[in-house]
C-alpha cells in the first residue's frame, strides 16, 4: 500500500467506525493531475446506496479537512465489496452465511460448500460433493475462499427436512 493509501486509510478508519461500518480496503491511484481514490466499506446488515451516500459526504469532508490526499485533486469513489472478494476474515463469513463458496486448504485440497457456521477460528460448511458432509475448517487452513454466483439462490438455506420436501417428486 502506497503511503498516500496508508496515510487515507488511518484517517478514514476511526469515521468509517463512527458510522457504523467497517473500513475494507482503500486504494488510490494516480489518474491525470488528479488522484482516485476508492474506499470499501462494509457492515453487517449490508450497505445500501443510501448508505453509500451519507459515507460519501462524510469521507469526502473528512479527506478536504485533513491533509490526507495532500494538494492534488482527488476523486473519491465509496463502495461495498462484490462477490468476488476473498474470504479472508471472521467478519466476511459471518456475513456469507448460507452463501455457496470455494475454499482451497494448504494441502491443496479443494471444498465447495455452503456456510453453516462460523466463529473466530473457524467455518462450518455443508459440502456440495459427491458424497456430502458437514466440513469444520479452521482459518488456519484456509489459503483461499471465494463466494460463488448463484442466480438462483435460495434466500434460506434448505434444511434437511425442507430439503425433501423441495425434491421432485420423482427424488423422493
Amino acid at each position: 500500500m502506497s503511503a498516500v493509501a496508508t496515510r487515507v486509510e488511518q484517517t478514514l478508519t476511526p469515521v468509517v467506525a463512527a458510522e457504523g461500518f467497517d473500513l475494507e480496503g482503500v486504494e488510490v491511484q494516480a489518474a491525470g493531475r488528479r488522484r482516485v481514490v476508492r474506499v470499501l466499506v462494509d457492515r453487517d446488515e449490508g450497505v445500501t446506496l443510501d448508505d453509500i451516500s451519507t459515507l460519501t459526504s462524510v469521507l469526502s469532508a473528512t479527506l478536504d479537512d485533513t491533509n490526507a490526499m495532500g494538494e492534488l485533486p482527488y476523486v473519491l469513489e465509496v463502495s461495498s465489496p462484490g462477490v468476488g472478494r476473498p474470504l479472508t476474515l471472521p467478519r466476511h463469513w459471518r456475513r456469507n452465511i448460507s452463501r455457496l463458496v470455494t475454499v482451497t486448504c494448504g494441502d491443496g485440497e479443494v471444498v465447495a460448500g455452503r456456510i453453516v457456521a462460523s466463529d473466530d477460528a473457524r467455518v462450518t460448511l455443508d459440502e456440495v460433493a459427491a458424497d456430502p458432509r458437514v466440513r469444520t475448517l479452521s482459518y488456519e487452513d484456509i489459503v483461499d475462499a471465494h463466494v460463488e454466483v448463484e442466480f438462483n439462490r435460495r434466500s434460506e438455506p434448505l434444511g434437511t427436512d425442507d430439503a425433501a420436501a423441495a425434491a421432485p417428486e420423482e427424488e423422493r
